[in-house]
């Protein structure tokens, strides 16, 4: 994870959105040379964990946990995903898709090329495909790669808060089937940890998702260390995300295991919670990938550049594999590092071509914005 293939002084030639070459290339009179010459070019950022469609904000909570306030007075008070939930139901679709296409157009200037959008604001049927419809259309029409994640298993809805197994009996007998028939998902995410979904629950979601043609993701250990990693290497899920409580032995598991970890590393200062221990992941010989957690309630940051700084400062990790874990290792987190996340021939052109003499000035200095150019798909991108 360290070694980001550093090349100095090389020409790359792009045809048709993929990169040909990579070296030394002669100027040919059919192509437009684009000089970067004193600049730094690095692969566009992938953002692979977002809930970036939602309604609201919750600033409250934020202000309530600054007072000590733990999740569950937060939740009593109103407060929690919950009240995402409500807002996101009230919200027309084509107010969501318009918020969300800000947010993708904020994202991108700030160099992320691709993003993995969750549902599971919604909770019910109703809401959770509108949620999904309108993550594909912008995947249809946006310049960002975007990667689509059904999430209905996120939380408990009030009106099921006394009968879960007739949510969950929604969950894997109406909403999957629906959304692997209408092709509105590439992945099926549970929330397994306490007070959510447990591992037996877990399974039962994701089987049946792996049964109607989806690849699989979990949210685990962010609150508890509950045998939700061991889930996700048992049933090989493409990645397993949070990782905050991961427990020794569960560490020894994903070392072992095909799975990408996924850290999120502004979650802990959101919640003045626990850090997952990404030194000690890397050492034992874990893949590892960072990602946002874009989301109104525990992680309000929807920047890249702030997200390494955040994995360097608190996670310990080094520049070289913040870099490596924003860009191939998350490819490999929503499953598209064949052709996203490093700049090498045969793979799509999306790069980020900076105003720095150091690649460690990204996160070093990351209240500024030292892109110059965005590259999507071999177009340089210019914005205001």
């Amino acid at each position: 994870m360290n070694d980001i293939g550093l090349v100095v002084g090389a020409d790359i030639l792009v045809e048709g959105g993929v990169i040909k070459e990579i070296g030394t290339v002669a100027e040919r009179p059919d192509c437009d040379v684009f000089d970067v010459s004193g600049k730094i070019i690095v692969p566009g950022f992938v953002d692979s964990h977002t809930h970036l469609i939602f309604a609201g904000t919750r600033e409250r909570e934020f202000a309530m946990r600054a007072k000590g306030k733990t999740y569950g007075e937060i939740a009593a008070a109103g407060g929690g995903i919950i009240d995402t939930v409500r807002k996101t139901r009230e919200m027309p679709r084509s107010k969501l898709r318009s918020q969300a296409q800000r947010r993708l157009d904020k994202m991108l200037k700030w160099g992320t090329t691709a993003v993995e959008i969750k549902s599971g604001y919604g909770l019910d049927f109703a809401t959770e495909m509108r949620i999904l419809e309108t993550a594909n259309e912008l995947k249809e029409q946006a310049i960002t790669d975007i990667v689509v994640t059904f999430l209905g298993a996120h939380a408990l809805p009030p009106e099921h808060a006394n009968n879960r197994e007739n949510y969950i009996r929604i969950v894997i007998e109406e909403l999957i089937p629906q959304i692997a028939r209408k092709n509105l998902a590439d992945f099926c995410d549970v929330f397994c940890d306490e007070g959510f979904f447990t591992t037996a629950e877990t399974e039962k979601i994701l089987k049946s998702a792996r049964d109607n043609g989806l690849r699989l993701k979990m949210h685990a250990d962010e609150l508890a260390s509950n045998g939700g990693v061991e889930l996700a290497a048992a049933l090989n899920v493409v990645s397993v995300d949070h990782l905050e409580n991961i427990s020794a032995g569960e560490i020894e598991l994903l070392a072992k295991s095909e799975t990408v970890g996924v850290v999120l590393p502004s979650v802990a200062p959101y919640i003045r919670g626990k850090v997952a221990p990404a030194r000690q992941m890397i050492d034992s010989g874990c893949a590892l990938a960072i990602a946002s957690d874009f989301n109104p309630g525990t992680s309000m940051v929807d920047n890249m550049q702030t997200v390494m700084w955040l994995a360097v400062s608190l996670n310990q990790m080094t520049v070289e594999e913040a870099l490596n874990a924003a860009t191939i290792n998350a490819a490999a987190a929503v499953g598209l590092s064949d052709r996203l996340g490093s700049i090498e021939v045969g793979k799509q052109a999306d790069m980020i071509i900076l105003n720095a003499e150091d690649y460690s000035y990204l996160p070093y200095h990351f209240t500024e914005n030292i892109i110059a150019n965005v590259v999507k798909n071999g177009t340089v991108l210019e914005f205001s």
